[in-house]
């Protein structure tokens, strides 16, 4: 061996290598671990001859290919799996879980477009049955007609009752459009007619004080139900059974009528509805106890609408029983 000027080391008489002596691995020196042979079933064309010995092709062709997210990479990115690969046709369990759970309302898009929709309708049925009540309220020959021709309000009763028990005992119904936004409309119409009825029984200024506080007390709860981390749909049978006390308690009444307890009994019927309204706020949001269907938003602006109207009328009543 001779070292050139260069630094670099010069072989004196370099080996020939030919097919009969072939150079040396470039891994020559280093040990080599032998693993002793599967026991395997003969004739499997996976292993060697004979059906022993290691297997032609110990490792898939193909590998799973993760992204660097998967993988615990610098990259903040959600995970993802790319099934495309040649081998591979089920994503791993860690996968599953983080991106194909739920559907419907646990999706933030399709809960936001749901409770935009329950609220245009529940806007619109509200605004008739604004109209309904000034008409009723300030139009004296439109009072004088109810007065004089009560049969008026059970008709309007008998409509809005088909309408009701069939949006609320057919599912199939209430979700078919367009039958379920005509039968809406024709219990929103006869509801509204109602409470027409019923406020032109009362003095301008105390139906103009119940709005107020009507808007005034559903605006809060609404807010509140949609802010808050308390779940009020925990307690939708405690609500039940105390709106059927409630209940019982306004037949007594017509029995033993006096002031006091049919102010008690309004202020009682408020209370309740109002409760029922922050939990019919809250089947809307999807991340509680109980959730509606992002195909029932019918039956949601429904539920939305008789409690405050029944929250109206409440108010009404009070306001009226405490002028006598």
């Amino acid at each position: 061996m001779a070292q050139n000027k260069s630094g670099y080391t010069r072989l004196e008489n370099p080996p020939e290598f030919s097919a009969v002596n072939p150079p040396p691995p470039y891994n020559a020196g280093v040990p080599v671990v032998v693993r002793p042979a599967p026991p395997t079933a003969s004739g499997n064309p996976m292993y060697g001859q004979g059906g022993s010995g290691y297997p032609q092709h110990p490792y898939p062709t193909a590998a799973p290919h993760f992204t660097e997210a998967y993988r615990g990479g610098p990259y903040k990115q959600p995970l993802s799996y790319e099934v495309d690969k040649p081998g591979h046709s089920d994503p791993p369990p860690e996968y599953e879980n983080k991106q194909f759970i739920g559907s419907g309302l646990d999706n933030e898009a399709v809960r936001r477009l749901f409770i935009r929709k329950v609220f245009s309708v529940l806007s619109l049925q509200l605004a008739v049955t604004c109209g309904f009540v000034a008409v009723f309220t300030f139009e004296p020959h439109v009072k004088l007609f109810v007065m004089q021709n009560a049969w008026t309000y059970w008709v309007g009763y008998v409509v809005f009752l088909v309408p009701y028990v069939v949006i609320l005992c057919c599912g199939e119904f209430r979700r078919t459009h367009p039958w379920n936004l005509v039968s809406l409309s024709i219990l929103t119409l006869a509801m509204s007619y109602m409470v027409g009825v019923i406020s032109s029984f009362y003095d301008t200024d105390i139906v103009m004080m119940a709005i107020g506080v009507t808007v005034l007390v559903c605006f809060t709860v609404i807010v509140f139900s949609l802010q808050t981390r308390y779940d009020f749909t925990s307690c939708y049978g405690v609500l039940f059974v105390c709106f059927i006390v409630v209940l019982f308690f306004g037949i007594l009444c017509i029995f033993l009528y006096n002031r006091i307890l049919d102010l008690i009994y309004a202020s009682l019927g408020a209370l309740i509805f109002t409760c029922f309204l922050a939990v019919d706020t809250q089947l809307l949001l999807g991340n509680k106890t109980l959730s509606l269907s992002p195909e029932e938003h019918v039956f949601a602006a429904l539920n939305l609408y008789l409690d405050i109207i029944q929250i109206f009328l409440y108010i009404l009543r009070i306001f009226g029983k405490s002028r006598g």
